[in-house]
Parts: structure tokens; sequence; C-alpha cells
């Protein structure tokens, strides 16, 4: 994939949603994540002495806590080339194995489109 307006409009605002919570709480990674009925969701990283979360997982475990029973897929912007196991994971938990995430660099553009499965 070669740039985010390539994305379908959906997409492409899950990733918009992940750069701009990046931004503005100043985090290493922004994430969101978009349920079955179209509903987003839209989280930094944790880091905290206790608890520590990357930005995906804290997306899912909001959409998880407003009711969401599936997901359709996710976008984190970070500077990293790819997903931790976990992040994957957390989403195939709730999305089953069909669910995307897309994996964008701090310019929004998308560098790797994922298969939670």
């Amino acid at each position: 994939m070669t740039d985010s307006t390539a994305l379908d409009p959906e997409d492409r605002k899950i990733v918009t949603l992940a750069r701009s919570v990046r931004a503005r709480n100043g985090v290493p990674e922004g994430a969101a994540v978009r349920d079955d009925t179209g509903r987003t969701y839209v989280a930094g990283t944790v880091d905290l002495p206790s608890l520590r979360l990357s930005a995906l997982q804290t997306a899912v475990a909001m959409a998880v806590a407003s009711g969401a029973k599936a997901l359709e897929a996710g976008a984190v912007v970070t500077e990293a080339r790819s997903l931790a196991d976990g992040d994957l994971a957390v989403v195939r938990d709730l999305g089953g194995a069909g669910a995307v995430v897309l994996v964008a660099g701090l310019d929004g553009e998308v560098r790797v489109r994922v298969a939670a499965g």
C-alpha cells in the first residue's frame, strides 16, 4: 500500500483518528478500531508503573468496555515496522481471523495491512 488516500473512506478515518490521538496526547502510538456496527474507539499508549498497554490493546479494551461484540478493523500509527504478537492476538480475540489491522507511519502512510489471523 502506498498511501492512505488509496484506502476506503472508513479505513482512512481510523488511520486519521489514530494519528490524531497520538499527536494530541504525545504518546508513542495511537490506535483506532472499528466495530461491526461502525462505531470507532480511539486510544493511545498507556505507560504507567503498574499498567502497560499498547495503543491497540487500549483501543480494543475500550471497545469491549463499551459493549462491542466484534471488530472489523484497526489502525495503529507508530514508528515500529510491525505489530507485536500481543496486538494481533487482542484484535483476533474480538475480531476473529478476518479482522484487518493497518500499520501506518507517523505521517499516516499505511505501510502494512495485516490480517489478525
